[in-house]
């Protein structure tokens, strides 16, 4: 009978997490992204010891900006915080109970979802540690994943939020978000692709289309932030939770890094294709590239020996014209 009383749900203890939870600490994919560019960047950046002068330096900024860039627009695939809001509010906890938390309530939205975050202020308050972050998807099944959030008895807070993303919510969050997120990751995975092409043209005597490669990358990033942006055009759906007014996203860090990010590819294609333009053997000295020039080149071959026995013996002879009769052929 004791077993049983301390597994109901007016003992301060509720049944529906039996272990402790173990609040978000860091992306798994961002920390995997991260990882595999810092790898790389090390490995070029081990060549630098075997070039000389002055281009050492110039060499690994180059390597350092261009794999800044490259990390950058794949991370923001991943990343929660293109917009956010938060609040501190007085919120019932859990269904059922009357029971109030303080705790900070947050939206992160990102590309693919949104998190939900619940951290209570402080983080032990009936007899339990609040600090929750919730993931849902865009996907077909995010019903059934609030389904299963419901079932699994998440706070009321995360459960408000969430319940403004179903399918079936009159505000139709999701539509717009879920759109909005897929078209702005596409075209950034199209800079990722134009990013690598630059790359590989700055190794090459093309210096002028790796500059308009650059461009490209910064327009896409554009895109990509533009179509995100088209979440403002949505109705006006505001979140209110507990005592806290109402709360609406804002553009967050992630949003400010692709516009960051894109000026940078901006400016680097125009200075590329300006020096180009203005000095190009310059800037093909400074990225190594050699140039194949089209006139012909007096080859030396240093100084020679010539044997004049063989010249003795070799005779010439005049050269004999041939002489055809001439043939008259009847009239």
């Amino acid at each position: 009978y004791a077993t049983l009383k301390h597994m109901t749900f007016y003992d301060d203890i509720y049944p529906f997490y039996p272990l402790p939870r173990t609040s978000f600490i860091f992306s798994t994919h961002l920390l995997t992204i991260i990882l595999v560019f810092l790898v790389l960047t090390v490995s070029f950046l081990l060549i630098l010891p075997g070039i000389r002068g002055k281009s050492r330096l110039f060499w690994m900024f180059r390597i350092i900006i261009s794999f800044f860039i490259g990390v950058v627009i794949v991370a923001l695939n991943f990343t929660s915080d293109w917009a956010e809001a938060r609040t501190t509010t007085n919120a019932t906890y859990k269904s059922f109970s009357s029971e109030e938390v303080n705790a900070e309530v947050g939206l992160h939205v990102g590309l693919y979802g949104i998190n939900i975050t619940l951290r209570g202020n402080p983080v032990n308050q009936l007899n339990e540690t609040i600090n929750y972050n919730e993931m849902f998807e865009w996907r077909d099944t995010i019903d059934e994943e609030y389904e299963d959030a419901l079932e699994r008895g998440l706070p009321n807070p995360i459960l408000y939020i969430a319940e403004k993303f179903t399918l079936n919510n009159p505000c139709g969050l999701i539509y717009q978000y879920r759109y909005s997120g897929h078209y702005a990751s596409a075209t950034l995975w199209t800079a990722f692709c134009c990013w690598m092409v630059a790359n590989v043209l700055f190794s090459m005597p093309v210096i002028l289309y790796a500059g308009y490669m650059m461009v490209a990358t910064a327009a896409f990033i554009f895109f990509s932030m533009a179509s995100f942006s088209t979440i403002r055009n949505l109705p006006t759906c505001l979140f209110t939770i507990g005592t806290s007014g109402a709360f609406q996203t804002e553009y967050s860090g992630s949003f400010w890094l692709a516009l960051a990010t894109g000026v940078l590819c901006l400016v680097i294609g125009i200075l590329v294709v300006l020096l180009d333009c203005l000095i190009p053997e310059k800037i093909r000295e400074a990225f190594s590239v050699e140039v194949d020039n089209d006139e012909d080149e007096d080859v030396y071959f240093g100084e020679g020996y010539l044997n004049s026995n063989f010249l003795a013996s070799v005779t010439t002879t005049p050269l004999t014209t041939l002489v055809l009769p001439t043939v008259s052929l009847p009239v």
